[in-house]
């Protein structure tokens, strides 16, 4: 736990971020401009007060690929929809994948703002390094959240009806066949409006404590979000569900704190 929060803090202070964004919230104003936006300038067609946690399609994703010698290159944003994989591509035979989920929020003023975009860029280089990945840079990671918010600001909620969640995904989609680091990644963001993440709101939980299956364990990849960290908690969650419970607390580590 004590080299986790060294490796966090180096990789904080080596970051080349600018003086405006030290502070919580980040305004997506100051994003550079992408090349493509939303021709409808006017909200989605939404029940904003009944929005839930659920997939929306919206408009655009950013997308990026690594170059012959592993570095990002510049992103644009394309239409959101299906990619294209190879069936030997390194996220699907051997799970190198990693995920990260953050949100955007519009105020009174009609300003649109990031929630600490910079730490989950950190987060996710951290991930990365453990799960041999290259990661984009901070700023790059943060104007591709901005660009993406921008792109879909139709789909973000009014004040105090939600938020447009952003999921930036960083996956091997090199083909590879023997268990390797993939030859090629992609670093992908796309968005969709939430609200609560609980049907029942801020309500009190019912809380299922599980003692018999472990989602991290000493030397294992559980501190990182890791997309094969997930999947299994799947199990434990159907079994809280035949007991009206909504959340798991797996030892050593609770799901809820995980899951943005």
């Amino acid at each position: 736990m004590i080299r986790g929060a060294a490796c966090f803090r180096k990789l904080f202070q080596s970051s080349a971020l600018s003086s405006k964004f030290t502070t919580r919230y980040y305004t997506a104003q100051a994003a550079v401009q992408p090349a493509i936006y939303s021709s409808d300038e006017e909200s989605a067609s939404i029940d904003w007060d009944n929005l839930g946690f659920k997939l929306m399609q919206t408009d655009y994703m950013y997308v990026t690929k690594t170059s012959d010698d592993g570095i990002f290159r510049q992103g644009q944003l394309d239409r959101y929809g299906n990619i294209q994989l190879s069936p030997s591509a390194g996220v699907l035979n051997y799970g190198q994948g990693l995920f990260e989920g953050t949100k955007a929020f519009k105020r009174e003023d009609g300003r649109l703002f990031l929630f600490r975009p910079e730490q989950n860029a950190i987060r996710m280089q951290i991930g990365a390094e453990r799960m041999c990945m290259p990661a984009p840079s901070t700023d790059q990671f943060v104007d591709a959240l901005k660009q993406t918010a921008l792109s879909n600001k139709r789909w973000i909620p009014p004040p105090g009806k939600g938020s447009l969640y952003i999921r930036p995904l960083l996956i091997g989609t090199g083909p590879i066949l023997g268990l390797a680091p993939a030859p090629e990644y992609t670093f992908l963001v796309y968005a969709c409006p939430v609200g609560n993440y609980f049907k029942e709101g801020t309500a009190p939980l019912n809380l299922y404590v599980e003692e018999d299956v472990h989602r991290a364990s000493r030397g294992g990849a559980g501190g990182v979000k890791s997309i094969t960290n997930y999947a299994p908690v799947n199990k434990c969650y159907n079994s809280a569900k035949s007991f009206v419970y909504y959340m798991i607390l797996l030892q050593f580590l609770m799901i809820f704190l995980c899951r943005f």
